[in-house]
């Protein structure tokens, strides 16, 4: 899997383009917090498969209107972040825009078969309810749920401390995997 960066927004929020590799004309967009003219240009005329969403938070949902005909998928239990701004935090930064709704939603065991990738879906809540992280052979895209050398924030709506914990637990097994968190560097689980 090919995993291409984009930082985002004023919270520089990770948005990620998958593909198979560089001659890949199909790809998918996880987390497009902000600055779609960004996104799309990296894009490039590449088609957009899916947006995977791996939680429910304004900054990593900021461009979700800019990407018209593709499927959005979510965890049904961050779906309602996408139009309440008191949920998904955007009220703290004066983000009052709704966000489309999601079309499709995933689950634990959920393997996504999209434009020749095959996500398995891992349910990691703590720092919301519906938080998810994203796996295809060694390589996991985290969201907010595992950063290099830290974790998410457990203190806005939806989060859990208690939930954080067992979720870092399941990650931490995972040896050898290259992770890509919703912020900052990647690193491998060791």
């Amino acid at each position: 899997m090919l995993v291409e960066k984009v930082v985002v927004g004023g919270l520089e929020t990770n948005c990620y383009i998958l593909s198979t590799g560089l001659e890949s004309q199909d790809v998918v967009i996880v987390d497009p917090g902000a600055d779609a003219d960004r996104i799309l240009e990296k894009v490039g005329g590449r088609s957009i498969k899916a947006v995977l969403l791996t939680h429910g938070h304004f900054d990593h949902t900021g461009a979700l209107d800019s990407f018209p005909g593709s499927p959005i998928y979510i965890h049904k239990k961050d779906a309602l972040m996408l139009s309440d701004t008191r949920m998904n935090g955007g009220f703290l930064v004066r983000d009052d825009k709704a966000r489309p709704s999601a079309t499709e939603y995933y689950q634990e065991g959920d393997t996504l078969h999209i434009a020749n990738l095959h996500l398995e879906v891992l349910e990691t809540p703590g720092h919301t309810m519906g938080s998810v992280c994203l796996k295809q052979g060694n390589q996991m895209l985290t969201g907010d749920t595992l950063f290099k050398g830290d974790y998410g924030r457990t203190d806005l709506m939806g989060g859990s401390a208690t939930m954080m914990r067992e979720s870092l637990r399941r990650l931490f097994s995972m040896h050898g995997v290259r992770i890509w968190p919703g912020h900052g560097e990647d690193d491998t689980i060791k």
